[in-house]
């Protein structure tokens, strides 16, 4: 897994409201234009060409599959806030405050009393 582009995509998008919103509505489109002309960029003038999502990866982004990304090794921060930010008005109004984290808790209940997958790069 190339959890740094993973984390970097999880971190980036969520701190853009624009990104955030076509990640929601289009998540397979936006994931390749991310993977494609967002990602690789590494500040205004610079790219790098070593960049690019396993195939588990990007279906993981594209179907929204925190358990997935989790048991991969993305941060459980990064994935826990962006999910928040995408879903938690859409559960609140159903379910009441606090309930996708509720629920991202619940999915991941298989992991209580394991050791979780590293984190490290």
């Amino acid at each position: 897994m190339s959890k740094y582009y993973v984390n970097k995509f999880l971190y980036t998008v969520d701190r853009d409201p624009e990104f955030l919103r076509r990640y929601k509505e289009e998540p397979r489109a936006f994931v390749t234009t991310w993977e494609q002309s967002i990602g690789p960029r590494l500040n205004e003038s610079e790219v790098t060409t070593v960049t690019g999502f396993t195939d588990a990866e990007r279906e993981a982004l594209i179907n929204h599959d925190y358990v997935a990304l989790f048991e991969m090794g993305a941060h459980f921060f990064l994935s826990l806030t962006i999910f928040i930010a995408i879903y938690d008005e859409d559960y609140m109004h159903k379910h009441g405050p606090l309930s996708f984290q509720r629920e991202f808790a619940a999915k991941l209940q298989h992991w209580r009393g394991r050791e979780y997958p590293t984190i490290a790069l």
